[in-house]
C-alpha cells in the first residue's frame, strides 16, 4: 500500500480521492482540500483580495471587440461606439462594457509566440511553455500557496466550465486543487447523500474509515497520506456546512438571472459573484466559442458571443461595485491569442499571436485607461508590448504575491507564480 501511494502522481491522487469518496462516503464530492496547507509565505501588498478569472477560449478577435480600426480595411463590419470615458471607444457589440469603461483597464499590445490552443491558454494560465516533464499551477493554488486558505469549509479556487486541459493546481500539492463546476446552473452535484444513506449511517461509514486507517496514518507519515486524510475532513464538513448554499443560482432572483444572461458563462459569472461574497478567493469561468474562422459577422457568431460576454461582465462589475466589493476583487477577462486583421476567404479571422486584447477591473487596477497599442492594421505590437508573464505578473502583483519567490516542483526545478514577468506599474 505504501508503495502504491508513493507511485501516485498529482493528477492519480485526486482521482484515486474521488473513487473512494464516491465509493465509501455515498457522494462524490472532489475538491481536493486541505486545512493543513503552508501559511502565507508573504505579506499582501496588493490590494485585491480576490480574483475572478474569465477566460474566452478559441480566441477573442481583438479587432471586433477593444481594439478597433475604424476607416481601415481590416475594421470588417464591427463599429465603433463612445464608452463613458472621453475618447475612447469599443466595439458596437459591447454597450453594456462602454457604460463601465471607467471602471475598465484594456490592454491592446498583448503578444504571445504561439498559435495552438491549447499551448496558447496554457501559457496564458501558468506563463510557462506547456512541457512533459512538469505542469505548472494556475493562478488560483498559486495565491493559496502564498497566502494561505481563506475559507474553513469552501475551497479556495473554483472552476467553472474549464477544460479537462487545465493545469489545476499543477506541480503543487493536491490540497491545492482546483474544484470543478461543469454547469453553473446545477451548482455542487452530488452533494446530498443517496435515500438509502441516512445521516446516521453516514457518520458509521465515516467512522469506520477513521478506525480503518489510523493505525496506517501512524505507521506511515506523508504528505500523500495526509493530503488523503484531509480530504475526508474537509469533504464531510462541507457537506454539513451552510455554505453550500453559495453554489444554489435558485437562491438569486429571476430578474438578476436574466441580467446575466441565461447561457452558461453568464450564470458561470453570476455565480462567480455568489461563491467571492461566500468568501471564496479564486473563481474562474470559461467562455467558448470566439475560434471564428467563418462567418464571423453572422447573427450567431460575433455579435451572440460578444453580447454574452458584455451583458455576463458589464453586470458583473456594475453588482461589485454596488456592493463595494469590486475595490478588493480583481476581474481579469483574457484568452488564448488574437485573431487575423485580414478577413480570409470564408469571411472569418484566422488565429493571431502577435497581438492581442485583454481586460483588467477592480482590485487597485486604475481604470478608464488604454495601455500599449497595435499597429494602424492591428497586426503587431506598436507600443508597450506585453507578454504573458508580464499580464500575469501584474495580477500577481494585484494580488500582493511575491514575484521573486521560487517554490521548487517535485523534480527540484524552481518556478516562480509569474516566470521572469514584469508588473505593468501604469495600470496599477
Amino acid at each position: 500500500m505504501k508503495s502504491l501511494v508513493a507511485m501516485l502522481d498529482g493528477f492519480d491522487r485526486r482521482r484515486f480521492l474521488e473513487q473512494a469518496a464516491k465509493s465509501l462516503l455515498g457522494v462524490s464530492l472532489v475538491p481536493a482540500m486541505s486545512r493543513a496547507v503552508s501559511a502565507a509565505e508573504a505579506e499582501s501588498t496588493g490590494k485585491a483580495k480576490r480574483l475572478i478569472y474569465l477566460f474566452m477560449t478559441g480566441g477573442m478577435t481583438h479587432l471586433d471587440t477593444f481594439d478597433l480600426k475604424p476607416g481601415h480595411p481590416n475594421q470588417g463590419a464591427t463599429k465603433p461606439i463612445g464608452t463613458n470615458v472621453a475618447g475612447i471607444a469599443i466595439s458596437e457589440f459591447l454597450p453594456v462594457l462602454a457604460t463601465e469603461f471607467d471602471k475598465i483597464a484594456v490592454i491592446r499590445s498583448m503578444f504571445t509566440q504561439t498559435g495552438d490552443h491549447e499551448d496558447g491558454e496554457y501559457l496564458m494560465r501558468t506563463s510557462y511553455d506547456q512541457i512533459a516533464t512538469e505542469r505548472h499551477p494556475s493562478v488560483g493554488p498559486w495565491i493559496q500557496k502564498f497566502r494561505g486558505r481563506q475559507s474553513k469549509s469552501l475551497p479556495d479556487t473554483v472552476l467553472i466550465g474549464a477544460p479537462p486541459r487545465h493545469p489545476g493546481a499543477g506541480f503543487l500539492d493536491p490540497s491545492f486543487s482546483p474544484l470543478p463546476i461543469g454547469d453553473p446552473n446545477r451548482g455542487l452535484e452530488n452533494t446530498v447523500p443517496p435515500a438509502y444513506l441516512t445521516a446516521e449511517s453516514f457518520e458509521k461509514r465515516v467512522d469506520l474509515i477513521q478506525q480503518f486507517d489510523k493505525k496506517f496514518r501512524q505507521k506511515f507519515k506523508s504528505r500523500d497520506l495526509q493530503s488523503y486524510t484531509d480530504f475526508y475532513a474537509e469533504a464531510t464538513s462541507l457537506l454539513s456546512s451552510g455554505e453550500l448554499k453559495a453554489f444554489d443560482l435558485n437562491q438569486e432572483k429571476k430578474e438578476d438571472r436574466d441580467r446575466y444572461g441565461r447561457d452558461a458563462f453568464g450564470q458561470g459569472c453570476l455565480l462567480a459573484r455568489r461563491l467571492i461574497e461566500s468568501n471564496v478567493r479564486c473563481v474562474e469561468v470559461t467562455c467558448g466559442g470566439w475560434d471564428m474562422h467563418t462567418s464571423i459577422y453572422n447573427a450567431g457568431t460575433l455579435p451572440s458571443r460578444a453580447g454574452i460576454m458584455d451583458r455576463a461582465l458589464g453586470n458583473l462589475i456594475k453588482d461589485l461595485s454596488k456592493s463595494g466589493l469590486l475595490d478588493e476583487t480583481l476581474i481579469v477577462l483574457t484568452t488564448e491569442f488574437g485573431r487575423s486583421p485580414q478577413l480570409n476567404y470564408n469571411a472569418g479571422r484566422d488565429h493571431h499571436p502577435a497581438v492581442f486584447s485583454t481586460v483588467l477591473a477592480g482590485g487597485g487596477i486604475r481604470g478608464g485607461q488604454l495601455y500599449g497599442s497595435s499597429d494602424s492594421a492591428g497586426h503587431a505590437v506598436d507600443q508597450d508590448g506585453v507578454s504573458p508573464a508580464d499580464f500575469n505578473a501584474t495580477i500577481a502583483t494585484a494580488l500582493g504575491l511575491p514575484l521573486t519567490k521560487e517554490i521548487f516542483s517535485p523534480t527540484g526545478r524552481p518556478f516562480k507564480v509569474a516566470h521572469d514577468g514584469k508588473a505593468i506599474a501604469k495600470l496599477l
